[in-house]
């Protein structure tokens, strides 16, 4: 007696059309009524819908700060540093030394500085010049050469 798997004979290449012919109009089937499921993805009652906070290093600054508070508040750090060193067995630091190191100006821009503050000057001149093609008010250059520095190299 022959088998019922002997009696219909189906290669490899037959079995995977015939998915294919099966999978493919229900899958279409089940993404088109998936499109409001799929755009509700990341929303309810546990998702986070508010923006969130921009970090403070992307901020403009702020109020300036006081120079005596800064100037306490440098040196209370000092100090608690190196009484940390002394409990440690390290030789501590000298305390009015560093404050008025780390309080100091900042020197005068390297050759390097200077020459990526010269070419940070000329591309703002280049877009104000674009702007004033387009009809736009132009910007001031120094103020917008600080502020590009200020966002590639840090506050300074």
């Amino acid at each position: 007696m022959p088998s019922a798997t002997g009696l219909v004979a189906i290669d490899n290449g037959t079995v995977l059309v015939l998915i294919a012919l099966i999978a493919v109009p229900l899958a279409a089937i089940a993404f088109s009524r998936a499109g409001e499921a799929y755009r509700s993805i990341g929303k309810g009652a546990m998702a986070i819908d508010q923006d969130l906070p921009v970090p403070r290093y992307l901020r403009s600054p702020g109020q300036a700060v006081d120079p005596a508070i800064q100037a306490a508040e440098v040196r209370q750090m000092l100090e608690a540093k190196a009484n940390r060193l002394q409990r440690r067995g390290e030789a501590p630091i000298d305390v009015g030394a560093e404050t008025a190191r780390l309080l100091a100006k900042p020197p005068a821009p390297s050759g390097q500085e200077a020459e990526l503050r010269a070419e940070v000057r000329q591309l703002v001149v280049t877009r104000n010049e674009r702007r004033m093609r387009k009809g736009l008010e132009p910007l001031d250059v120094e103020a917008e050469t600080d502020r590009q520095l200020a966002d590639f190299v840090g506050s300074r």
